[in-house]
């Protein structure tokens, strides 16, 4: 693992699949042009919008999103994380919340159906029943193995309420903890910040939090803030309320630093 510069990507996502792409696409642009190597993308980069209609545009969304994802990747010779899109799945009528990590070459390097669905009446007045149009999925998120960039763990917006599943990947080696979001506003006043800096001082890791802001269609509000963390829980860059980018240096320095003066996980009894 070398050091390199990494970018959190935060956008409003809207229920128009090119719209969300070209507004992607031009936020990428920007992260390599100030150097970045890695890019996260948020939560439902593709699409945010009533979720009839998106199971009506499921197919090509999948599509045009891993399509999406490839040439990114190949045209600026960065790896990318698909911070997640829809995928159907066969005789359902419902989809994964998916998302992928590619190499700068196009290729698939790991993929993560999200586990915990979000089913929640939130106090301001707001119904999410993610379950109702979508599958969760049965694995344990994974940790892909990368020399260059570290070990690099998924997850997805609400398992960042779960702190076995980031103990699972820290077991797993994850030196750099991908958690893309689309956290609502209410809640993510309260605990965006510190569910994140948590998952990052536990388990000794930096955390990549990409999201989305803003007012998304309707109702749907949410709280912004793509953050990119230090292992120590410091906040190394913050994209603030707006569409844009948190663009921070991961160091192997600074993990070795921190995992030495706070060896807390060689010290777990359970």
């Amino acid at each position: 693992m070398k050091s390199y510069l990494a970018a959190a990507i935060q956008l409003t996502s809207v229920p128009d699949l090119h719209k969300n792409l070209a507004q992607a696409e031009e936020l990428i642009e920007l992260a390599v042009r100030q150097g970045a190597e890695l890019v996260g993308l948020p939560e439902n980069f593709s699409y945010m919008g009533e979720e009839k209609d998106k199971l009506a545009q499921g197919d090509a969304i999948a599509i045009e999103s891993e399509k999406f994802l490839k040439k990114m990747a190949q045209r600026f010779q960065v790896t990318i994380l698909g911070g997640s899109f829809p995928l159907p799945v066969d005789n359902t009528g419902k989809v994964y919340n998916t998302t992928l990590l590619i190499d700068p070459n196009g290729q698939e390097l790991s993929r993560y159906y999200k586990v915990h669905l979000f089913d929640v009446d939130v106090p301001d007045g707001n119904t999410y029943r993610e379950s109702s149009t979508v599958v969760a999925g049965t694995q344990l998120p994974p940790v892909h193995f990368s020399e260059k960039l570290g070990n690099l763990g998924l997850s997805i917006c609400y398992d960042v309420r779960f702190p076995e599943l980031y103990r699972h990947l820290a077991d797993k080696g994850a030196d750099v903890i991908f958690i893309p979001a689309a956290f609502t506003a209410f809640t993510g006043k309260d605990h965006w910040q510190v569910l994140l800096q948590a998952r990052a001082i536990e388990n000794t890791a930096y955390v990549i939090a990409p999201a989305q802001t803003g007012n998304n269609y309707a109702r749907r509000l949410t709280h912004g803030h793509a953050v990119i963390i230090d292992p120590w829980g410091v906040i190394l860059a913050d994209a603030g309320e707006k569409p844009g980018i948190a663009i921070a240096e991961i160091k192997p320095t600074r993990l070795e630093q921190v995992r030495r003066q706070m060896p807390s996980l060689q010290h777990r009894v359970f």
